[in-house]
């Protein structure tokens, strides 16, 4: 049987200021409540007689009513996807600051268990861009091909610099005037590209041919060490404010570092290399053995090594620390090139923010569980 469209007009206006009815309980006062179902009940009855003109009647008393307790919006999608995108925002800063925060490794202090930047040169120039966005996405390298345009160019200085805004990278300053942003910091640069003020650059010679792996990504654990504290072996992440032997940022605040925890308070640490003991007995957990190992990348532990600085702790296989209350002993991974507590002292227990836990990019041989 054909129905007319007024009346399931009529019909979806009565489902619908149910629903508003139940939705706007808890909000509305009662007495307007009672309105709304009155005048509800009055359509009702317009609609079963079937007259046009008394449903009509019936919809315009409703519709101001519903309106005043549920006011009606012509942009409720923009609404709702802006409440939903301020929702998703609060519930990360929470995560964040409670359960699990994203994590760069800065340098190469725990290689090979984590990788920060590692940059190569090349000889020949980078792949072509499908090449080169599928090796991004996959394992985070991105090239960089610079070449010189002046007749004769020399390099006059190094700056780090955001690249694009956002990227951390450097700009290089020639004596002839011309500049060239590239998106590796001056010490990657400087170490490991062999970049430096003073060399000289002929008109279409490669400056900076070659490519740089951005460095592992993880989550750091907050939410254990809140509850649990920290534990031996564990890979931790904590803040360098406080610790005399280590700079601030370039903007006087604190820097994120992460070592693998050595010593918890009132343990007596000793290196002989490429051991580490502990309380008087060779460290057993699993990242200490891999280490001591000397094997697939891995130094062993290291007395006092040339050219890191001067070491202030375990210089030398007789010497020995004993940890502090409230405070942590940190080592690197890769011993023998690792600024760490040997170097600049112990890590304020109000220092710690958590524990390494999960690498989710790059997809390489790191990704997963940190061990």
């Amino acid at each position: 049987m054909f129905t007319p469209k007024y009346l399931e007009k009529g019909r979806a206006l009565v489902k619908g200021a149910r629903k508003v009815v139940n939705y706007q309980r808890d909000r509305a006062k009662p007495e307007q409540l009672a309105a709304i179902e009155e005048k509800v009940n009055d359509l009702k009855a317009a609609l079963k007689s079937r007259s046009r003109d008394k449903v009509h009647e019936a919809e315009q008393k409703l519709l101001p009513m519903l309106n005043r307790i549920y006011p009606i919006c012509n942009h409720h999608a923009i609404r709702e996807n802006v409440e939903l995108f301020i929702v998703a925002i609060v519930l990360a800063l929470g995560i964040r600051a409670f359960y699990l925060q994203p994590f760069k490794i800065p340098t190469g202090s725990m290689q090979p268990t984590l990788n920060g930047v590692i940059a190569k040169r090349m000889e020949t120039p980078p792949p072509n861009l499908w090449v080169r966005t599928v090796q991004f996405l996959t394992l985070g390298r991105t090239y960089e091909d610079i070449i010189c345009k002046a007749h004769v160019d020399q390099i006059v200085k190094i700056t780090a610099a955001k690249v694009n805004h956002f990227w951390d990278g450097s700009v290089i300053g020639m004596a002839s005037g011309d500049t060239y942003a590239v998106g590796i910091s001056p010490e990657v640069l400087k170490y490991q590209m062999g970049l430096h003020i003073g060399q000289t650059f002929s008109q279409g010679q490669p400056i900076v041919r070659g490519y740089a792996d951005l460095g592992d990504q993880l989550f750091v654990d907050k939410f254990s060490y809140n509850l649990f504290g920290v534990h031996r072996a564990d890979v931790f992440v904590f803040r360098t404010n406080g610790i005399v032997g280590i700079q601030p940022g370039p903007d006087l605040s604190s820097q994120h570092y992460i070592k693998r925890l050595a010593g918890v308070p009132s343990d007596t640490l000793r290196i002989v290399q490429p051991q580490l003991f502990i309380n008087g007995k060779e460290a057993t957990e699993f990242g200490f053995k891999r280490v001591e190992s000397q094997k697939d990348g891995y130094t062993g532990y290291t007395n006092d090594f040339p050219g890191v600085g001067l070491m202030l702790y375990l210089g030398d296989p007789n010497s020995t620390i004993t940890v502090p209350a409230k405070s942590y002993f940190a080592l690197g991974d890769n011993s023998a090139n690792s600024a760490d507590s040997r170097y600049w002292g112990f890590v304020p227990e109000a220092n710690v923010v958590g524990r390494g836990l999960f690498v989710y990019w790059p997809f390489t041989k790191h990704w997963g569980i940190v061990r």
